[in-house]
């Protein structure tokens, strides 16, 4: 019987857009995790940029003066990995983007992720019948992403495209081509509001790198605003050749 994982993290996550882009699975073999698989969605492999808040914040379920509340913002694509019970959804992270450099100390030490510290910000603004919800990160210029949405959540439906961007449940990162990292993510099911427009301004390049530079010419697939909700990120172990 496996140990019961300690908490390492528990937060709300709120206001999550999701910007969502169809690719190559070829752009992303180098980035793929030791003994995960490339997650696709009706044939389709997905990147996602994606803006949200930390909300409530703990670590070790001590609350940390100037780090309770705070934008993220990451590039994502999704993965499988067949453990004995059978597959594991989860994601690899390319980039994550937090204001405050103690985050992207611990997450990277911890989890070996690949965090970088930006000056963010965000906005939330409703009006009589829409929510603007505005997410941006400072290198060189303000990069930004938004969207105007409806103010009423509805349920995600099963099998549909935003069920499968939003329930992947596990994190894998890349340590080397023999090791990879894996941790848990529980939350429950979202609800997502239904997006009127949206608006995405990024010099994919200068803030990912070469490889994610085609992203630039490409148009979204799908946005979504997903409302979001308590979160806990439990301990992690390595994945690794047996012995």
């Amino acid at each position: 019987m496996q140990a019961k994982k300690r908490t390492f993290l528990d937060a709300q996550w709120r206001k999550l857009i999701m910007i969502n882009y169809a690719v190559d699975p070829d752009s992303l073999k180098k980035h793929l995790p030791f003994e995960t698989e490339i997650d696709l969605w009706n044939g389709t492999c997905y990147v996602s940029l994606v803006g949200f808040m930390f909300v409530d914040t703990k670590m070790l379920g001590l609350r940390i003066p100037f780090h309770i509340n705070f934008e993220e913002i990451n590039l994502r694509f999704y993965v499988k990995y067949k453990d004995t019970e059978g597959y594991k959804r989860g994601v690899v992270f390319i980039k994550e983007i937090v204001p405050q450099p103690a985050l992207t100390f611990v997450a990277n030490l911890l989890y070996n992720e690949n965090y970088e510290t930006m000056k963010t910000r965000h906005s939330w603004v409703e009006s009589d019948d829409s929510l603007t919800v505005e997410y941006g990160w400072r290198k060189g210029d303000w990069h930004t992403i938004k969207v105007v949405s409806d103010k009423t959540t509805v349920d995600i439906k099963p099998e549909s495209e935003e069920e499968f961007i939003t329930e992947h449940f596990w994190g894998y990162t890349k340590i080397n081509d023999k090791v990879t990292s894996e941790y848990e993510v529980a939350h429950p099911r979202w609800q997502i509001y239904p997006v009127k427009s949206h608006e995405v301004n990024v010099d994919f390049e200068k803030v990912y790198g070469s490889d994610f530079a085609f992203l630039q010419g490409e148009k979204p697939v799908s946005v979504y605003l997903a409302e979001g909700s308590e979160i806990l990120v439990k301990q992690g172990r390595k994945i690794k050749i047996k012995k």
